[in-house]
């Protein structure tokens, strides 16, 4: 199987975890679009009856379509379930997000939710986090002294741009710097030190936000459990 195939298979094993009545966030991400896909066909053929939350616009205009409703995180008072994908993933289960730009609600989504599932095809799994690369979304005002701060601090940082080589705007229309760190030693330092620089608004280590990661194998979708 190639590597969309596998994102597909583990979309398909994950909407399996969605039982009727619950309220449900959705990810963003190329993984996730496969699951929300898988959604909307139950959605259509069984009459599943969920709450759906999302992380991105993106995701809201892709349910949208497929006739799956979306109500605001502000709407809800829990999430009973979040699957999401993920750029990388160490073997403790620690998590890179951010390279669809949609970091800051997945992770408000994420902190919202009783269980969070990870869907990934096997190539996001990894030794040590980092050489992704780690996304941080700051605030457009003094970007240019947390972007000069970073590269004091030996992060390699650069402007995450448009096609037409702008500046990208989240959702929130903020900047995303991309922190080009390598493998990471101390994830939980780094997250320390970049959510007490003044301007970021969050950045995209997800430490210790993950309870089961669905691998797409080439023989089957395989369920970690983290604890």
């Amino acid at each position: 199987m190639n590597q969309n195939e596998l994102k597909a298979l583990v979309g398909q094993a994950a909407v399996k975890f969605i039982e009727d009545g619950m309220i449900v966030g959705l990810g963003t991400g190329s993984t996730v679009r496969y699951m929300v896909d898988a959604l909307g066909k139950r959605v259509q053929e069984e009459g599943l009856n969920v709450i759906r939350v999302t992380t991105s616009n993106r995701t809201t205009a892709q349910a949208q379509s497929l006739g799956i409703t979306i109500k605001d995180i502000d709407e809800v008072d829990h999430i009973d379930l979040c699957i999401d994908g993920a750029d990388e993933i160490d073997t403790d289960f620690n998590g890179i997000k951010g390279g669809g730009g949609a970091l800051l609600w997945e992770k408000i989504v994420n902190n919202a939710s009783t269980k969070r599932i990870w869907i990934v095809d096997e190539s996001k799994l990894v030794k040590r986090i980092g050489n992704f690369g780690v996304p941080v979304e700051v605030i457009p005002f003094g970007a240019q002294h947390v972007f000069n701060y970073f590269a004091k601090q030996g992060y390699h940082p650069a402007w995450r741009l448009t096609d037409d080589g702008a500046k990208y705007r989240t959702d929130e229309k903020n900047f995303i710097i991309d922190l080009k760190v390598g493998e990471i030693a101390d994830p939980k330092a780094l997250a320390e030190d970049l959510i007490h620089t003044v301007g970021v608004v969050e950045h995209g280590l997800f430490l210790n936000r993950v309870d089961q990661v669905i691998v797409g194998r080439q023989d089957g979708p395989e369920v970690l459990d983290v604890n």
